[in-house]
């Protein structure tokens, strides 16, 4: 799995968990603690959005509750938010932080397994993914 920290969201995992998203499973992307327990699996035909940047998603009409120290930080932190549905057709959301080395991977996996794009936060967000893939 790439190495991941779940920032928040709207899932019952406590902020700041570490672990790793697996992308090598057909059907869905999926959370996994450290130890390798399941947290979190999201079918890919669920995702409806994401969103890759310097902060956590900025997307209106979906309060995501983030501890607004972490984007203050000096060192350049990497956020993918993934928006989906939930079995019962609510919007979701979840905020990881992504090792830098793992960034374009992920996006791409999650791209073409999802059918989604990826929105960019910023241009310099953009910049870095670009260069990120060379």
């Amino acid at each position: 799995g790439k190495k991941a920290m779940y920032v928040g969201g709207t899932t019952e995992i406590p902020e700041k968990t570490k672990g790793s998203l697996d992308l090598d499973q057909q059907d869905s992307a999926q959370f996994l603690s450290e130890k390798g327990a399941l947290l979190l699996a999201v079918p890919y035909q669920n995702i409806t959005g994401m969103e890759y940047g310097q902060q956590a998603g900025r997307r209106l009409g979906l309060a995501i509750a983030v501890n607004p120290l972490f984007l203050f930080s000096k060192k350049r932190k990497h956020y993918l938010t993934v928006y989906f549905s939930d079995q019962n057709g609510e919007t979701q959301a979840a905020v990881f932080e992504l090792a830098k080395g793992v960034v374009h991977e992920v996006v791409t996996t999650l791209e073409t397994r999802s059918g989604q794009k990826v929105e960019f936060e910023s241009e310099e967000a953009r910049k870095h993914y670009e260069k990120e893939a060379n």
